[in-house]
């Protein structure tokens, strides 16, 4: 026996030093910038090489009720939903009921003459001209207040364009929310439902749907913010506007975790449209800016990264996926001031250390 004590005691110390990339190293990486970022509640999933490697919920979903975290929790997916309303769009693109090239007055009544240059796909990569709505000026919404498509579109045609169609790259969700409405008008289906019909459905995303306050939804997380160094809960938004389609959906990691295998298959969308998807934009001058359709797109190390966040309503959300390593990771957190992107990042890192900070990416 004593001739296998030495043995025994490296397996023992083997088992029990941190390795880069094993649950105690990502647990002590998340409870680390969930104390420094003071969030409440993290959902957390990592998938390598096609395998679910973790899921794990870390915090509380309801402060209030001291519910914990699960990777079953529901939270708000914030402009992560964008990709999905993308999907739906060359869903319709590829039946042939919408061209990317189409301007966007062929779908929208009431479209102004300043919109004449617009193209669906400006609208698809933040090149519109058109101003957020969340603008830098106050927000040109009232987001208590319950408005018709009608109404949106009139909001929107109301504000001045920000600059030339194709012009520059600028951020904008009142983009999404027209997108939102081509699909209902071009396919004559709420863009919720052609979603939950064509992709959440064949997908088995369970817990993936619209916003809802009136629904029963189970495992929903409740969402937080800070103010004047309280948490405090998420602010009111009206029934209307938590089902326009810049981002507007509940989810789980889980289900995420069904998008992401789906991505790398054509289930959905041709490859073609997948790749389509993930081109940097060309403005007016031939240059490039790294944003594809409802896609941040970036390199680490030479290698390709397909993402984007989300930030809404006491939530904020971060797919990461390392298209050239097979790695993704999702990150869902329950606090409105929450930066849940540095934290999928170094996630990345202590599974492939390789890889670490973007060199570019956009689309926040």
């Amino acid at each position: 026996m004593k001739k296998w004590l030495p043995v025994l005691l490296t397996l023992l110390l083997l088992c029990t030093m941190t390795i880069p990339g094993r649950a105690d190293a990502i647990d002590d990486y998340v409870q680390n910038q969930m104390r420094e970022q003071r969030i409440p509640g993290l959902s957390l999933a990592i998938v390598q090489n096609d395998r679910l490697v973790k899921a794990k919920g870390y915090g509380l979903a309801n402060v209030e009720l001291n519910v914990p975290v699960a990777p079953e929790s529901v939270f708000q997916s914030g402009s992560v939903g964008k990709q999905f309303t993308a999907t739906a769009v060359m869903l319709l693109v590829e039946e042939g009921k919408i061209n990317l090239d189409d301007k966007i007055g062929r779908y929208l009544a009431g479209a102004p003459s300043a919109w004449r240059g617009i193209t669906v796909c400006h609208l698809l990569t933040h090149t519109s001209g058109i101003r957020d709505y969340e603008g830098e000026n106050g927000p040109a919404i009232d987001f208590r207040r319950d408005y018709t498509d009608e109404e949106l579109v009139a909001r929107a045609a109301a504000m001045p364009l920000d600059f030339a169609p194709g012009e520059k790259w600028k951020y904008s969700n009142t983009g999404y929310v027209l997108l939102g409405i081509i699909v209902k008008n071009a396919s004559g289906q709420f863009y919720g439902d052609l979603l939950d019909e064509r992709v959440f459905k064949p997908l088995g995303m369970q817990a993936t749907r619209v916003i809802t306050e009136a629904d029963i939804v189970a495992n929903r997380a409740a969402g937080y913010r800070l103010e004047n160094d309280a948490l405090k809960n998420q602010a009111y938004v009206s029934p209307s506007l938590n089902r326009t389609a810049d981002g507007s959906l509940y989810l789980t990691v889980l289900d995420m975790v069904k998008w992401d295998a789906a991505l790398y298959t054509e289930k959905l969308l041709k490859k073609s449209s997948l790749e389509r998807m993930w081109t940097p934009v060309t403005l007016n001058d031939g240059k490039t800016y790294p944003y594809g359709f409802g896609w941040a797109l970036g390199s680490v190390a030479g290698r390709r990264l397909i993402e984007h966040a989300g930030q809404w309503q006491g939530f904020t959300a971060h797919i990461a996926r390392y298209v050239d390593d097979k790695l993704t990771v999702i990150v869902l957190t329950n606090l409105a001031q929450a930066n849940p992107s540095p934290i999928a990042h170094g996630i990345a890192g202590l599974y492939v250390p390789t890889l670490g900070q973007p060199q570019s990416s956009a689309g926040r």
